[in-house]
């Protein structure tokens, strides 16, 4: 398993590579110019100039990537071309709401989505399968945004419940961090709960059909015992991996959510950094982005045998 480990830290470097070269480039190849936006509508050429030259924008685009390439090696992330506030410094202010909104979805999505999937699999054909996978196929394709104001409609606006907006650190107090993330984690997760509870029921049902489970239930053991002792732990691999790649997909929904429920933290950071045009914010939160990624790929991988001891690196 340790060799495994190195063996996958190895290979994620060219992929981190590839993907700063890939953002670099993007972001310098696309229209715009920074310069113009921190100087206003009223800067004459020579200003614009100046400003480039201080930011480095006037060296040619290999000096800039092997610039920033080297600052990186060194820990330094670069700094705001707009605040001119260290970059690293400012991704450690926005980290905690993420990270709250992030854990929160999670585990809200795995504490119903899988019950939800063994019922449907356990009941199969019958309506509380039909109306399981119903809800799971609406889940899935209401986007996000569309979930978060019909939410914020109702029980921020109509019924007082929520705030409509913001956010409360944990030191403010439990229940006010508690109140701030109730509904943003609601509108985030319910794509995550259909896309498990999908899975998981696919899985477990042709698990079912296995010969250890018609032994277990020869022995007399209850159906419940059968679905989550022997069922659900054999259906785990597939489950895992479906949790690990709604990693993707629930960087992508941090974005729009934070931006809907105006929450400090780094979705609410790329907009504005992708609206600035401030390029060392945008490739440090893509390369955190992607080292989140293969960092929890990591741990999927190394998951597998937990669940399935046939399976060895």
């Amino acid at each position: 398993m340790f060799n495994f480990i190195l063996r996958r830290t190895a290979a994620s470097i060219p992929v981190m590579a590839m993907v700063a070269a890939v953002v670099f480039a993007i972001l310098r190849l696309t229209p715009g110019d920074p310069a113009a936006i921190i100087a206003g509508d009223s800067a004459t050429p020579q200003q614009l100039e100046e400003i480039r030259r201080m930011m480095g924008l006037d060296e040619p685009m290999y000096v800039q990537f092997l610039i920033w390439i080297w600052r990186l090696l060194q820990g330094d992330l670069g700094t705001s071309l707009l605040s001119g506030v260290p970059v690293a410094e400012m991704i450690g202010q926005r980290m905690g709401p993420s990270l709250a909104l992030c854990l929160s979805t999670i585990t809200l999505s795995v504490l119903v989505a899988i019950p939800l999937g063994i019922l449907a699999a356990w009941r199969q054909g019958k309506p509380l399968d039909r109306l399981v996978m119903a809800a799971s196929v609406l889940g899935f394709s209401v986007p996000v945004f569309v979930t978060a104001y019909v939410m914020i409609l109702v029980f921020s606006l109509k019924l007082g419940w929520f705030p409509v907006q913001g956010y409360k650190p944990l030191a403010a107090g439990l229940w006010p961090f508690a109140q701030a993330l109730v509904l943003p984690t609601i509108a985030l997760s319910t794509v995550y709960i259909a896309l498990i509870a999908r899975i998981t029921r696919t899985s477990i049902i042709e698990v079912m059909g296995e010969d250890f489970i018609r032994t277990a239930r020869a022995k007399g053991l209850r159906e419940r015992s059968v679905l989550t002792g022997h069922a659900l732990r054999n259906a785990a691999v597939p489950i895992v991996t479906i949790i690990g790649v709604g990693v993707a997909m629930l960087i992508s929904g941090v974005v729009v959510t934070e931006s809907v429920f105006n929450l400090p933290g780094l979705g609410r950071l790329v907009v504005e950094a992708v609206l600035a045009r401030d390029y060392p914010v945008i490739q440090a939160l893509i390369l955190l982005f992607a080292f989140v990624y293969v960092f929890i790929n990591l741990i999927v991988d190394a998951l597998y045998t937990v669940f399935d001891p046939r399976i060895r690196y």
